[in-house]
């Protein structure tokens, strides 16, 4: 039985630097992907499913790590991240914002092989729950193209609202604490700033809900955090 080879997508800019990566990358068997743009790159990740993802920082539409939270809104797969930034912070920021490993520029083809190998197993058995379109009754949010629309009639939401919004996508059907919610959405040191989250809550309530007062999607676990009704 033969198994279709792995599919590696490369999201990065530079013709010639695609070029060396396409020669390079199928000489050891695996299929290429390309994008030169990071919303390009967005969409054909959530067509195609690519086995892993070789990502530039400088995109000419946005940053990289713009690409990558966004990608991490609903997708785990593996991330190498191709930089010319070399600080040590600049490193740290992106493991922290999801990417699986790095490489600085310039590189060798045989560590950027290495790297792609250990993403791979590291990943192997991470549960791939891709979902880059969701629905919930008359509720549909596109986290590809960051688009939310009530009954087919598009919403604009702030970026706290959204980030919110898709915090809940994430964990539908299931209690997300204050907690949890104000760390994702705000950061670590807005955990005990539940204000914030009443606030946002009603302002997604008064854009998504037909009756804000009773909400039939956006639903709150008194005492505990809030959940996202996963069906209609």
């Amino acid at each position: 039985m033969s198994h279709r080879p792995l599919q590696i997508l490369i999201i990065e800019d530079e013709t010639q630097i695609r070029r060396f990566l396409r020669s390079s990358l199928a000489s050891h068997g695996y299929e290429l992907l390309e994008a030169s743009a990071g919303q390009e790159g967005l969409e054909q990740a959530a067509q195609l499913h690519p086995d892993c993802i070789i990502l530039d920082l400088g995109l000419p539409d946005m940053d990289g790590l713009e690409v990558l939270s966004r990608l991490r809104s609903w997708s785990v797969v593996p991330v190498v991240i191709l930089t010319a930034r070399g600080q040590e912070q600049d490193k740290i920021a992106l493991l922290d914002a999801g990417a699986d490993d790095y490489l600085t520029k310039p590189f060798g083809v045989g560590e950027l092989l290495a790297r792609i190998r250990a993403a791979l197993r590291r990943t192997a058995g991470r549960q791939v729950a891709e979902l880059p379109v969701a629905t919930v009754g008359e509720l549909r949010v596109d986290m590809v193209r960051r688009q939310v629309f009530r009954d087919g009639a598009e919403v604009h939401l702030t970026p706290i609202e959204y980030k919110l919004l898709v915090a809940l996508v994430r964990h539908a059907g299931r209690v997300v604490t204050q907690r949890q919610l104000l760390q994702e959405v705000w950061g670590p040191e807005y955990t005990d700033s539940a204000h914030y989250l009443r606030i946002y809550m009603q302002h997604l309530r008064h854009k998504l809900e037909r009756d804000p007062a009773r909400p039939r999607y956006l639903l709150t676990e008194p005492g505990v955090g809030y959940r996202l009704r996963d069906e209609a």
